[in-house]
């Protein structure tokens, strides 16, 4: 029986790079974003997560909506998949690596194979689209 994990995530794109997150422990990057928590909507879920993570909050009347994904969950069985709802949105504060979170990276398109399947596609997605 397929299972999947729902989560929101940020697309913050910078010359070229997509900004990523390592979690400690683990080898691979991801964009950052996390699961809601009950009755929270995807703008308040981005908005919790990414300020949990990466210490800056997002502005809301700045967030738009990117796209949504569905890969294999890294780590996890055959049957389950992440599902990212993905979203770009304006920020305040510096970035810096919080909570789970052991590294932040600017990664291009030729660093694919250091981020997780989801963040792979986005990241395809994204070079089709001339943003990497």
């Amino acid at each position: 029986m397929t299972k999947i994990i729902d989560k929101v995530a940020w697309i913050h794109i910078a010359d070229q790079r997509i900004l990523c997150a390592r979690s400690r422990g683990k080898s691979l990057y991801y964009i950052p974003g996390g699961k809601r928590e009950t009755g929270e909507s995807d703008e308040q879920t981005l908005i919790r997560e990414i300020e949990e993570e990466l210490s800056v909050r997002i502005r809301p009347e700045s967030v738009s909506s990117f796209g949504v994904f569905e890969a294999a969950a890294d780590g996890k069985s055959e049957e389950t998949f992440v599902r990212m709802t993905c979203y770009t949105g304006e920020y305040d504060g510096e970035l810096q690596p919080e909570s789970e979170i052991e590294e932040i990276a600017w990664l291009g398109y030729r660093d694919i194979e250091r981020t997780s399947a989801a963040t792979r596609l986005i990241m395809e997605e994204m070079h089709q689209r001339g943003l990497l």
